[in-house]
């Protein structure tokens, strides 16, 4: 049987998939965005193969679902994502930076530490996932809002804010995530609840960052703090599940 090289399927597979959203009339990217996602979809799978291709695709089309949710009424608001929800490159990379580093090092090491660069993939994706869900459900269905760093309500959209039915949202969407990356063999039993634990965390650090340093510091755009918020997620999980195997 004919096997064809991981990269040449990479290159051939995401160009196919770009061809055909380019096409569409929905977008969910901006142009660069498609661009830099083909990049993105050729080192996922480059790397990781199918499964690790699985889990960015669950994120990107949840998140993009997630997003769209309640979009008039955020956009009344003022508070919905720009262009609509549509990414651009900055998002692309905001959110998936992490989890490409970590795929990139897993054939640079060997067993254990391989398996460890692969749940840092995954739990930087559910960290991700769980902060748009919280964030995005937050905004349009939070009856109430408030600042994690005094509990005191806040409008719906105030960085740093966060609600009950944003924080279900959010730990629902890293328990699904980690689930699918269960189901592909990436991850085990004992990374379902790295992820989790380490989404939970991650993300009440993001909001904790919104509120302090945020609108202090011009550097900390949102892509820069998911940048943060995803490698402090893979880290969380790399360090859970070193632990508990000591």
């Amino acid at each position: 049987m004919l096997s064809l090289n991981p990269w040449v399927v990479a290159i051939l597979l995401n160009s196919f998939l770009i061809a055909i959203a380019w096409i569409v009339p929905k977008k969910l990217l901006t142009p660069w965005g498609y661009v830099n996602a083909w990049v993105l979809g050729v080192l996922v799978w480059g790397t990781l193969g199918w499964q690790g291709y699985t889990v960015v695709m669950f994120y990107f089309l949840v998140g993009s679902a997630v997003t769209k949710i309640g979009m008039a009424e955020k956009e009344a608001a003022g508070i919905a994502e720009k262009r609509s929800g549509m990414r651009g490159p900055e998002n692309v990379w905001g959110s998936a930076l992490t989890a490409t580093i970590c795929a990139l090092m897993t054939v640079l090491v060997d067993s254990p530490f391989q398996e460890l660069l692969i749940l840092g993939y995954v739990a930087s994706f559910a960290t991700k996932l769980s902060d748009t869900s919280a964030s995005e459900v937050g905004k349009a269905y939070g009856k109430s809002t408030f600042l994690i760093t005094t509990l005191k309500p806040v409008p719906r959209g105030t960085e740093g804010a966060i609600s009950l039915e944003g924080t279900v949202a959010g730990i629902i969407a890293s328990i699904a995530i980690a689930i699918i990356a269960y189901l592909v063999g990436m991850i085990n039993l004992v990374g379902i609840t790295c992820c989790i634990l380490a989404a939970f965390i991650a993300t009440n650090i993001e909001s904790l960052i919104g509120a302090t340093l945020q609108e202090r510091w011009q550097f900390l755009t949102n892509e820069v703090v998911n940048f943060i918020n995803t490698t402090i997620g893979a880290i969380v999980a790399i360090i859970i599940a070193w632990g508990w195997t000591l």
